[in-house]
Formats: structure tokens, C-alpha cells, sequence
């Protein structure tokens, strides 16, 4: 099921700095095999470690920072989500920047089922994604439901049928790899900085980004590539 473990923070981080050591990558995709997306921690793992002192806080500060890496990836970040994603697996999710579901995905946090308390940003995050008054109604009452419910929120980008999955996914990630990488990556960041600060200061960094931006190789290339009628050859972030 996919479930959350050091060994699989291990494999995520490993991901990550594969992709940004490696000229050419210009999206990551989080995805699985199996009937999970990802189902959370492991709780067999987490029975053990908290009978160790500070055994389990210490891996919940270790996932919430894979998390935070993966949200603040300079990288656009698509999460392909089949069958099950709860409580961490919804936690991993949140991190992405777009969420594509199979129609067979169901979503849910799942903490309270057990008697627990979401440690990687659940409740945090989740809120302002879907809303303070859906995120409680989750959070409080364990449900998992389909992605399809998810549509009119921030948290589901796409629900396809479940065979289409992975070309829907591709079909994303070949558009993105055909921007400019550096544009992208100062989207990405005024986007996540801009969600945290009043309008006015938003408005004022975008202003910023953009000057830096025209002083950039993917900024005269693009206007060229205009001009010239042809598709524009953006060099590596």
C-alpha cells in the first residue's frame, strides 16, 4: 500500500536529487504501483517507534521536511494519483503542485479512525486547499472519498479513466517541458509566496520577478523564437 516509511522518504529525496542534478528534467512525477497511491504511515512502524523516546516525533520531523522539499521542488511537481491516497498519502499529495486522479482514486486524511493526529502538514495544509469547512469535515469524521468530489477545490487538478492515467499525465508533463524552466521555477515561487502575503506585496515581487526575468537567456529566446515564427529552445534551469 505504498504506506510511509524512512525507507520510503529515502526514496523520495533520492528522486529528487536525481532530478535536479540531471540537465534536461523539467517536471517531476510522483506516482505508484499497486491498489495505493499511498496510504499513509505505516502504523506497524509507528507502534514501534513510539515505544522508542522521541523515536516518532523524530520520523514525523523527517517526513514534514521531505514534504516541504517537495512543495518548494523548483521543479513543477505533478502527483498521479490511483486508488488509495490517506493521511500521509494525502499529506504527500498536498505537496504537489497538480494532482492528476484516476477515477478509481479516493481521498480521504483518516487520522481520527485511529485515534490520531496528522503529523506532515494534513491540517495545515488542507485547509487551504479545499477549504477550512471541508478540511474539518474530513479531518473530523476519517472519510475517504472519491476524487471525482474534489474537482471544484485546489486539491484535484484532473479525474481521468483509470487506464488514461498515465498519458494524461504525459500529455501534462511533455507541455511544461516545452517552457522555459527558469520562467516557470519564478512562477512557481510567486505563487507559493504570493498565497502567504497581502496583494499588495504580492504584486510588487511579481514586478521584481519579472525584471530579473527579462535579463534572463529564456526571455530573449522566447521573443526571438516569436518573431522568427518557430518554437523557442529554452536552455537547462
Amino acid at each position: 500500500m505504498n504506506g510511509i516509511s524512512p525507507e520510503v522518504l529515502a526514496g523520495l529525496e533520492a528522486g529528487l536529487d536525481r532530478a535536479e542534478r540531471t540537465p534536461g528534467v523539467r517536471a517531476v512525477v510522483l506516482a505508484s504501483t499497486g491498489a495505493a497511491f499511498c496510504a499513509g504511515a505505516d502504523l506497524a512502524h509507528v507502534r514501534r517507534l513510539v515505544a522508542e523516546s522521541g523515536g516518532h516525533q523524530a520520523f514525523l520531523r523527517e517526513a514534514g521536511r521531505v514534504l516541504c522539499r517537495i512543495e518548494e521542488f523548483p521543479l513543477p511537481v505533478i502527483a498521479a494519483v490511483q486508488g488509495l491516497a490517506l493521511a500521509g498519502g494525502l499529506e504527500l499529495l498536498l505537496c504537489a503542485d497538480l494532482v492528476v486522479a484516476a477515477e478509481s482514486a479516493r481521498i480521504g486524511d483518516a487520522h481520527a479512525n485511529y485515534g490520531l493526529l496528522p503529523g506532515g502538514g494534513g491540517s495545515i495544509r488542507l485547509p487551504r486547499r479545499v477549504g477550512p469547512a471541508r478540511a474539518r469535515y474530513l479531518l473530523f469524521t476519517g472519510d475517504v472519498r472519491p476524487a471525482r468530489e474534489f474537482l471544484d477545490t485546489d486539491l484535484v487538478t484532473a479525474v481521468v479513466p483509470d487506464a488514461e492515467l498515465v498519458a494524461a499525465v504525459d500529455r501534462i508533463v511533455e507541455k511544461i517541458a516545452r517552457k522555459s524552466p527558469s520562467g516557470l521555477r519564478r512562477m512557481k515561487e510567486l505563487v507559493a509566496d504570493g498565497l502567504e502575503v497581502p496583494q499588495s506585496v504580492g504584486l510588487r515581487m511579481e514586478l521584481q520577478q519579472s525584471a530579473a526575468h527579462e535579463r534572463s537567456p529564456d526571455f530573449e529566446e522566447g521573443l526571438s523564437a516569436f518573431f522568427a515564427k518557430r518554437s523557442p529552445r529554452f536552455g537547462d534551469r
